[in-house]
């Protein structure tokens, strides 16, 4: 298994992380910052570029770490307001008696120690794009204002009886089941209906592991770039345990560790030890899928490199299905239960 090396903006190329392997893939010519390649993940991009050119609301779901916050940014640069303000709120971050001033903004005066005017997140992203994370935890009585906003597209500040009319997109993220907590009464059933106008579910890392390589590289080059520290490649088995980690955390989890290692590793190779990553106990239930996986990956990245090396002719002498031993329908049989497609230049 290799990692791909990618032209990403905010890398300095002379810290390019390399494969320890004479084999390379090509570039990825995107400059989306979302690193994958992965079908789960490609599925979850196409959906949000089809919904980004409109101005419907969206909500994102998945777990912790997963990128909701990155999707949510990259959904506003394809969209139609990428010229215009892209405002970040998390709720679970603000004090619930300071949310409503937060979000809807404050008049002088509205209450003890309010002693200037306060512009909230609805005014500063008038025309553009406001990302409510975490809007699972948003309490009750600020559920009812915000849906009243959703649905009458204004709103009054706190301590004002004057309506101001705001021209938001609301895109919305939580890593709770909203449905169990509408169900428990701790989210309101007609708020959850306004914000799921369009759905988004994030994989998680483990869903995804053809991408852990990609995010290794970008993840480490920025590391290095930021620390001033060099290293060439990665060790093979530092890749395979990695790769076959659970990531309990996903990338937010994946980026501490490998960051981590670019601090400690002292050769030329990016090495991640067991005082980094500790082993996994084995789950007996998962042995069998996991082996069974693990089997597919091995098969998935030899076919992948056969590919490659053949730039991607499959019949004829030279072709990746004569390299494999292989007819070339069982090939295309192969590729297609893999998910292994000719990337588009």
């Amino acid at each position: 298994m290799t990692i791909l090396t990618h032209p990403f903006d905010d890398v300095a190329e002379d810290h390019a992380l390399t494969p320890d392997t004479d084999e390379q893939r090509p570039a990825r010519r995107d400059r989306s910052p979302i690193v994958g390649e992965s079908a789960a993940l490609l599925a979850v991009l196409r959906q949000a570029d089809q919904v980004a050119v409109t101005d419907s609301t969206v909500l994102i779901l998945g777990e912790t770490g997963t990128g909701k916050e990155l999707l949510a940014h990259h959904m506003h640069r394809m969209g139609n307001r990428s010229a215009e303000p892209f405002v970040a709120t998390n709720i679970a971050a603000i004090p619930a008696t300071l949310l409503e001033s937060e979000l809807f903004g404050r008049e002088r005066g509205a209450y003890t120690g309010a002693m200037n005017r306060q512009i909230g997140r609805f005014e500063l992203a008038h025309g553009g794009t406001l990302f409510l994370d975490e809007i699972g935890e948003m309490p009750l009585d600020v559920q009812a204002k915000l849906l009243r906003v959703l649905q009458e597209r204004e709103f009054e500040r706190v301590g004002s009886g004057t309506p101001i009319k705001c021209d938001v997109r609301i895109i919305a993220a939580t890593n709770r089941d909203l449905l169990k907590s509408v169900k428990e009464k701790t989210f309101r059933e007609d708020l959850y209906y306004r914000l799921n106008v369009f759905p988004l579910h994030l994989p998680a890392l483990r869903e995804r592991k053809d991408d852990i390589p990609l995010l290794i590289e970008f993840l480490a080059r920025r590391a290095m770039h930021r620390i001033g520290k060099k290293l060439d490649s990665i060790s093979a088995d530092t890749l395979q345990r990695l790769v076959e980690y659970p990531w309990p955390g996903n990338i937010r989890e994946l980026e501490n560790i490998v960051e981590r290692a670019v601090i400690l590793s002292n050769g030329p190779q990016l090495e991640v030890g067991h005082e980094i990553l500790p082993e996994q106990s084995p789950d007996p239930a998962r042995s069998a899928a996991a082996d069974a996986t693990s089997l597919e990956a091995v098969e998935r990245d030899h076919r992948l490199q056969m590919l490659m090396k053949s730039e991607w002719v499959i019949e004829g002498a030279n072709g990746a299905a004569a390299k494999l031993n292989l007819h070339p329908n069982t090939l295309r049989g192969r590729m297609k239960k893999l998910g292994l497609v000719r990337p588009t230049m």
